[in-house]
């Protein structure tokens, strides 16, 4: 009886184990990280920081290196602190490059501009097109460093104590140190809060994703410090780390944060009123592409040459960000342009800062997108809506902001090579690249005449007088002579940012926007008399989601214009012809930025940030001698550790302990991770432990592992009987506990080959090593009377090895909603060899599509998993049973069977077998969360509700299956089908709770219906 037990039990956990070793070395689906190049870092040396890059261009290093000591010295003197050591700044090219980085976890969105990570304190960030861009976001980032290093190098406070901080206040602090107190964009969005009546109070901005931190944190701060000073900023950040905001508020300015909000929104809205002209917003033209036919956000509008269509970026499909084209006329949306992109492997499109550019026949659309490792120039036939081109510009990395010129031939764009920014002119025919421009400023925002002789640009090339009164230059238009070459820098409106310039039909007048006063509007210049006209008066802005986001473009026939307007949160498109246009003459030296000064206007004390920053052209540099290039060392450092705690238990059965510990190290440029664990769960037999190695430097990813794990088991068995002893007989009872451990001794490589960011090709070889001990814990009783304990060592199976080798296809470009995917598709096609104690292959095919259609997904899911062998007999079956692959059929749904009365009596043995397949049909609806997603709105209670049918089948080769609705007897093996209910409850993100209602149709129907729960999300 013993040795048959022991063989069922040895044969169940094989399989449990070989079960989830098909998946624990792999991630079942998920979306890549695709390493498209090798980085050959060389690191750069300056008084405070290492930094790591890979440019050829000396004059680069040099030059980040310098503005990183000036921020250094700037953010030193607010924090009235210093970084200890060498703070390490790892630069990548560009934002292609930066999206394959290793240095941090997790993917990198087109919106990300950087990242900081607290433990090793890294900067991970791109050079950017600009020299204005890429400088704030390193003194943005740097923010981040000091704030990193300031909590974790003091002894009140730990990692732990970033949960106190709000997000507003970490990122609006970087905001606010990087930028200063004036900045038009921030305060565009202040004076559509002031306008809609929707400014909120610090615990709203706490409590509501809808306020952005970014804008709104960068509020908060300039107001701290216009208001109390910037030497408070510190005090109240450190006390908010170690108590909360309410309470920092309290100690450093008296007040609570009701009355600090109060105040704050009085303060604002008196001051925005002032700089306002009206209390009502009058955009001119006719609103064509709004929150009720497309999305929240509609951005980059490009008009196509016969003003018949506007291409434009938008967020209608909820789950992306995604190129649509409408009519001009209507609003009307035709259809999705980027819908044929998807299918063809683009990684992602460059929606934040690029708009596209129409064929002069209005028939073909050029945008930008991330493909391989970098920027790609699709092309599109608008009328038969697929993609015709696909172009790669050689020795042009990554650029920008293309513009078609009027003979069709080229295509000019804003290049940037080895941190360097110039125009590239790219010949359809050819394909030969001409280099338009070659200096060290940004060339950006370029747009044909009508003519074809003349490009206009926007660059940041100062001016005398900006290099005379030492400021940092804005941003102003350029024109370029193609015949001659000859550059024209027009130095108008100094200081502002002077952007999006695109040719008037007449071929004289230059379109652009400019926050000369504060506000964004749309102007003209014409390049004949110097003249200057203010053509909007928008009391918001015309805007992208950045500042140097393409926000309007013309049309070169017919003149009409289409705009991005930016209001009550939402960005919407305008159209407008010339006649319904402003003509309000404005000379080229009215500069005031009044309206884009936070509050308050008259400061109560010196600012330590806003004369930093005004002298940033004007700071000594550092020593050139003080810089040095040294040879790169990986410095293998802690990323990540957890532990469960320790405990430490006595009884009679013995001296346990339990604890464990996690722990990820990494080299500076995470090209090489190595993860520990160590668990402790018991006796000292119960210890175990796995060192795992990735390598992720090059295109294949790879890795290797090797651990010992111990598993328990344990089951209680009674044996008694009579002892004669003479003429006396005693009874015998015997209780005893029988300790299972079974030892998995492992060591194993695995590799995966991002085909791109949805599809890879896995594959991994595994040698397992399985051994047993059994403790047997006997308790005697004599005649009903305890006698005594017992310990020994109990009959163990015999221990075995096993071989496993893999190797998968695996497709995923689902867009997860609230608890499941819900558009898009996933596929898993597998193949496994087992050999050793036993021997078999097993072969997987998983395939799902999912079809949003608002508010509903429709979800579809075919799945095979099947073990081909002889000695099959010697592990466990696969069962159908679990309520994460067909609901109804667990063990209470049996009981309902029996007690229900009903004559089918199928028995769990029916979902057993060696092939498992399953037919599963939802619709999936979000019930409670976002307000755009979901029809009752909830800022905690994030959950969807579906209604399923599933469908499996079990069977053994010796087996006849029969597709029937019913058995004729016991012995028939058929499919079980089960419908119902489910709610699946995402609890922060941390968990996902599905309960259910399922009625299985194979064991009764409403019979035997059954409540049940998966902890897992929707397939």
């Amino acid at each position: 009886m013993m040795r048959g037990l022991l063989k069922v039990f040895k044969s169940l956990v094989i399989s449990l184990l070989l079960l989830s070793a098909l998946h624990s070395h792999a991630q079942y689906f998920g979306r890549n990280r695709p390493i498209y190049k090798t980085f050959n870092f060389k690191v750069y040396e300056s008084p405070n920081f290492e930094i790591y890059h890979y440019f050829e261009n000396d004059s680069v290093v040099e030059r980040l290196a310098q503005a990183s000591e000036q921020w250094y010295a700037m953010h030193a003197q607010v924090f009235r602190d210093t970084i200890a050591d060498r703070n390490p700044i790892i630069f990548y090219a560009n934002h292609p490059d930066f999206q394959q980085t290793t240095a941090i976890f997790g993917t990198v969105g087109v919106g990300t501009g950087g990242v900081t990570e607290a433990l090793k304190n890294r900067v991970v960030m791109p050079v950017t097109e600009t020299w204005a861009q890429t400088d704030h976001v390193l003194g943005h980032e740097l923010v981040h460093a000091f704030q990193f290093n300031a909590i974790l190098s003091r002894d009140s406070t730990s990692l732990n104590s970033l949960n106190n901080l709000p997000l507003w206040m970490v990122e609006g602090m970087a905001e606010y140190l990087s930028i200063g107190s004036v900045d038009p964009h921030t305060a565009m969005w202040m004076r559509d809060a002031v306008l809609n009546d929707d400014f909120p109070m610090l615990e709203q901005m706490s409590r509501e994703s809808k306020y952005f931190p970014y804008r709104y944190g960068h509020a908060f701060w300039a107001f701290v410090g216009r208001t109390f000073g910037d030497s408070l900023i510190a005090p109240i950040f450190m006390e908010t780390a170690k108590r909360g905001y309410d309470i920092a508020l309290k100690r450093y300015l008296g007040l609570n944060e009701k009355e600090f909000s109060e105040i704050w929104r009085r303060t604002t809205i008196e001051h925005f009123k002032m700089t306002m002209k009206d209390t009502v917003d009058s955009p001119a033209g006719t609103k064509i592409i709004h929150e009720e036919n497309a999305g929240h956000i509609n951005i980059s509008p490009a008009i196509s040459p016969n003003g018949k269509y506007v291409a434009f970026y938008s967020e209608k499909s909820l789950f992306s960000i995604d190129l649509f084209l409408a009519e001009t006329e209507t609003g009307k949306i035709v259809h999705k342009l980027s819908s044929t992109v998807h299918r063809n492997e683009i990684d992602a499109l460059n929606f934040i800062e690029s708009a596209g550019a129409w064929s002069p026949d209005s028939k073909q659309f050029a945008f930008v997108a991330f493909s391989k490792g970098r920027n790609r120039l699709l092309v599109v036939d608008v009328e038969r809506r697929r993609m015709v081109r696909e172009i790669e510009i050689p020795n042009v990395p990554s650029f920008n902001y293309p513009v078609w010129s009027p003979s069709g031939e080229s295509i000019v764009v804003s290049g940037l090579v080895d941190g360097r920014n110039d125009l590239h002119e790219y010949n359809l025919n050819t394909g030969v690249v001409t280099q338009l421009t070659n200096d060290i400023w940004a060339n950006v925002h370029p747009n044909w005449s009508p003519d074809g002789k003349t490009i206009v640009f926007v660059t940041d090339r100062p001016s005398q007088q900006d290099l005379y009164a030492k400021r940092m230059p804005g941003y102003y238009l350029a024109t370029l002579d193609l015949e001659t070459k000859n550059i024209t820098t027009h130095h108008f409106f100094p200081g502002a940012s002077n952007l999006n310039p695109v040719f008037a039909p007449n071929g004289e007048d230059i379109y652009f926007l400019s926050n000369r006063d504060g506000f964004r509007n749309l102007y003209t210049y014409n390049l004949r008399t110097g003249e200057i006209f203010q053509k909007t008066r928008i009391l918001t802005g015309i805007s992208g989601m950045t500042q140097l986001a393409p926000a309007f473009s013309v049309s070169s026939e017919t003149g009409l214009i289409a705009y991005s307007y930016y209001f009550k949160s939402n960005y919407t498109i305008f159209t407008a012809t010339p006649e319904d246009l402003l003509s309000i003459e404005v000379f080229p030296l009215m500069v005031d930025q009044s309206a884009a000064t936070l509050p308050p206007y008259n400061r109560a004390v010196s600012g330590i940030i806003d004369r930093n920053i005004a002298k940033r052209m004007g700071q000594p540099e550092t020593p050139i001698d003080s810089f040095k290039t040294v040879a790169y060392k990986p410095k293998f450092k802690l990323d990540y550790i957890a532990n469960s705690g320790v405990g430490v238990s006595t009884s009679q059965m013995g001296t346990g302990m339990a604890g464990g510990v996690e722990m990820i190290f990494s080299d500076i440029v995470g090209a090489n991770l190595l993860h520990v664990g160590l668990a402790l769960n018991g006796e000292i037999y119960d210890f175990g432990g796995q060192f795992t190695y990735i390598n992720q430097k090059n295109r294949v990813t790879w890795g290797a592992t090797v651990s010992h794990i111990p598993y328990s088991y344990a089951y209680y068995g009674r044996s008694a009987g009579w002892l004669t002893d003479g003429d006396n007989s005693y009874f015998l009872d015997t209780i005893s506990l029988y300790h299972y451990r079974i030892f998995e001794t492992m060591i194993g490589g695995m590799a995966q080959l991002p085909v791109s960011r949805t599809r890879r090709i896995e594959a991994g070889g595994f040698l397992n090593w399985y051994n047993y001990r059994v403790d047997v814990h006997s308790h005697l009783y004599v005649d009903g009377w305890y006698q005594g304990y017992t310990r020994y060592k109990g009959e163990a199976p015999d221990g075995y090895a096993l071989q496993r080798l893999n190797a998968a296809y695996v497709v995923d470009n689902s867009s997860f909603g609230i608890a499941s995917p819900m558009d898009g598709s996933r596929q898993r096609f597998q193949i496994d060899k087992v050999f050793g104690y036993v021997d078999y292959w097993g072969t997987l095919a998983d395939f799902r599509q999912y079809f949003f259609l608002k508010p509903f997904s429709f979800a579809f899911k075919g799945y095979y998993y099947g073990r081909h062998g002889n000695d099959l007999d010697r592990i466990y079956p696969l069962y159908l049973g679990y309520p994460w692959i067909i609901r109804g059929y667990d063990n209470s749904a049996f009981n309902n069977q029996i007690l229900s009365g009903s004559s089918i009596a199928m028995g769990p043995d029916k979902l057993m077998g060696d092939h498992l397949a399953t037919l599963n049909f939802e619709i999936r609806m979000p019930f409670t969360g976002p307000e755009r997603l979901t029809p009752i709105k909830s800022k905690f209670l994030y959950s969807e509700l579906a209604l399923f049918a599933d469908a499996g089948l079990a069977w053994f080769d010796r087996e006849t299956v029969h597709f029937k609705w019913k058995p004729e007897n016991i012995n028939e093996r058929i499919p079980v089908v089960s419908a119902g209910v489910s709610l699946r409850v995402n609890l922060f993100g941390m968990m996902i709770l599905e309960p259910f209602y399922a009625v299985p149709f194979q064991l009764g129907g409403f019979k035997a219906a059954t409540f049940g729960l998966n902890f897992t999300p929707g397939w």
